[in-house]
């Protein structure tokens, strides 16, 4: 019986490789995840560099895949329709913690200057598994103007899974969920978690989505989020349709249809891919900056026109190499609402292009304030070790500042190992989460509660702690 179960288990990832492969949606078994490693914080970038040239921006054009609306259909039909995000934060089941809960480690990876307005710690058993990791923020503020879906506020951290052990590669490794955090009350934080899903079959199964997660940005109806990173992976972004959250019926280990209707390893919520957009260019490639490249993370600028998607390429703390920032504007048509602006054959050309000499970002936002004719970047340079502060600069096409907040006039101010940033308009926050980060060997050190917060920052702090 055990030999036959893996037999099962092999037609059904040779099939969810195949339906997907025909809408680009390529899952892949593993996740490699953005590490650290020797960032201090002092160097100052300056300024940004332009790429103008053809060569440099076709390198980021995209191509968008979208699944079929009887598949996306059949699959909500057969699972009893959208439960909405409404019916996800009525179900709240994990309290999240105030600042005078969180331990000192967790506090302690908050930052320094400028100081955080507001910030939270998970649940204890998230607060400490080894096995996911805390990658990304988005919020309703991203959603819509008014920092509302609907009558609720609402913040979403991806998380991807990575339980890495020696000689094995786990069918759980590179699982990627969401917390959907009911905001609605500042003093009372809850959330509960949503598995990402592909549909298979046209739409009488799913299959579990392996994605990084290092950004995502829920604009309008849909979310976009960063696809895997590593040279063996086409695709660049997944989207998922918001009014497509679907319950599961059965509570089983399994991922998908079993007996008896829907499973998903557990979680109620499973939230089903609806496309993908893949590099023209073909596979991306981590390890410089003239090819093809992986997206680490992506967020959203409501300052440009039309409103766009921002995103940056992540290379190692402990070097030289710069990365390229860029953006992709939204669609304005009515029926393509929360997708990205296409010509055509469905190909969408970047915006706009930068160089940075900021090593080891982690997380970008682009931001132009009233009466500035270029927008500002602000990004988030990891630290090189654990338990050691980042550095948030600000950059622009004449020069590059940051907060200094030590005797020594160090800029490691910002908070420890934080990930992708988001601005929610209506507050004038600015959010960021934390991860439990690894050595400088790539293993784990585990503790009683990890560096692991999430927090809030107001831009007019950022831009009144700069030097």
């Amino acid at each position: 019986m055990k030999q036959r179960g893996r037999h099962r288990r092999k037609r059904r990832g040779q099939a969810l490789r195949a339906t997907l492969a025909g809408t680009a949606l390529a899952l892949t078994a593993a996740a490699t995840l953005i590490s650290t490693s020797q960032a201090t914080g002092g160097d100052d970038p300056g300024a940004l560099t332009p790429l103008t040239s053809s060569a440099e921006t076709g390198k980021l054009q995209l191509h968008e895949n979208l699944v079929s609306g009887k598949t996306l259909d059949t699959l909500t039909a057969n699972m009893g329709g959208n439960v909405g995000v409404h019916g996800v934060l009525q179900s709240a089941n994990h309290p999240m913690r105030d600042r005078d809960q969180c331990a000192g480690t967790e506090t302690g990876a908050l930052p320094v200057e400028p100081e955080a307005s507001r910030a939270y710690c998970w649940d204890s058993g998230d607060a400490t598994t080894q096995k996911w990791l805390p990658q990304s923020v988005t919020t309703s503020g991203d959603a819509d103007d008014d920092g509302k879906w609907g009558e609720d506020r609402v913040i979403l951290a991806g998380w991807t899974h990575n339980d890495h052990k020696a000689g094995e590669l786990p069918e759980d490794t590179g699982l990627a969920r969401i917390a959907f955090i009911d905001a609605n009350d500042p003093d009372d934080l809850k959330y509960r978690w949503v598995l990402l899903v592909a549909p298979l079959s046209g739409g009488a199964d799913f299959g579990a989505v392996r994605s990084h997660l290092g950004g995502m940005v829920w604009y309008q109806d849909k979310l976009i989020v960063t696809a895997k990173n590593g040279a063996e992976h086409d695709n660049a972004l997944f989207v998922f349709d918001m009014r497509r959250i679907l319950r599961a019926s059965v509570d089983s280990s399994a991922i998908g249809k079993v007996s008896g209707g829907y499973s998903a390893k557990g979680y109620q919520y499973v939230l089903p891919a609806i496309g993908s957009y893949n590099l023209t260019g073909g596979a991306c490639t981590a390890s410089h900056d003239d090819a093809v490249p992986c997206f680490a993370s992506v967020s959203l600028d409501r300052t440009s026109t039309p409103d766009s998607l921002v995103a940056n390429e992540w290379f190692s703390s402990g070097g030289t190499q710069p990365a390229r920032l860029w953006r992709y504007h939204y669609s304005t048509a009515s029926d393509r609402t929360g997708l990205l602006g296409t010509g055509a054959g469905g190909l969408v050309d970047a915006d706009e292009a930068y160089e940075t000499k900021a090593v080891g970002v982690q997380g970008a936002l682009s931001h132009r304030a009233d009466g500035a004719s270029t927008p500002d970047w602000y990004l988030g340079q990891a630290p090189g070790s654990r338990g050691t502060h980042g550095t948030l600069w600000r950059q622009n096409t004449s020069g590059a500042a940051a907060a200094r907040c030590t005797a020594d006039q160090s800029h490691a101010c910002w908070g420890q190992h934080t990930e992708s940033l988001s601005y929610w308009t209506e507050t004038g926050e600015l959010w960021t989460l934390t991860e439990w980060a690894a050595n400088k060997d790539n293993a784990w050190e585990p503790t009683a509660i990890p560096e692991r917060v999430l927090y809030a920052v107001p831009l007019s702090s950022v831009n009144g702690s700069l030097d």
